[in-house]
């Protein structure tokens, strides 16, 4: 657990970076686990996250295959921002937002991912 906070404050040392526009809606710590912890999101490529209650997650990718880790908010309270550390070492984090009422997730590249909660998705 150790190792996954201090990855994610390594990430988040830039994450006040992430560009959102005018019009987004930065989600807050609640709105994160209401929209986010414990829902399937799709993308429009067809892939799959999910982020467990439990810490763990997932993203199923259109073709099938399928990476696992674990995610965390941080602790310093910066709204929007969770940080993704894959089994195989690689790590990240993302901000959602909120832009007229659909659900969007910004790399802290600047690229933007609108999402829909699936619907039928066994989590």
């Amino acid at each position: 657990m150790r190792l996954i906070f201090l990855c994610c404050l390594a990430s988040t040392a830039v994450a006040d970076t992430f560009p959102v526009r005018p019009t987004d809606q930065v989600l807050d710590r609640a709105a994160m686990l209401d929209a986010v912890i414990g829902e399937t999101h799709e993308f429009f490529d067809g892939g799959r996250s999910f982020f467990s209650v439990s810490g763990s997650y997932s993203y199923t990718y259109a073709d099938g295959g399928i990476a696992y880790g674990t995610w965390a908010m941080p602790a310093d309270g910066r709204d929007g921002i969770i940080c993704t550390t894959f089994r195989h070492g690689f790590s990240r984090c993302d901000r959602y937002v909120s832009n007229s009422d659909r659900l969007v997730l910004i790399t802290e590249s600047g690229d933007r991912f609108p999402v829909r909660t699936a619907t039928g998705a066994g989590n």
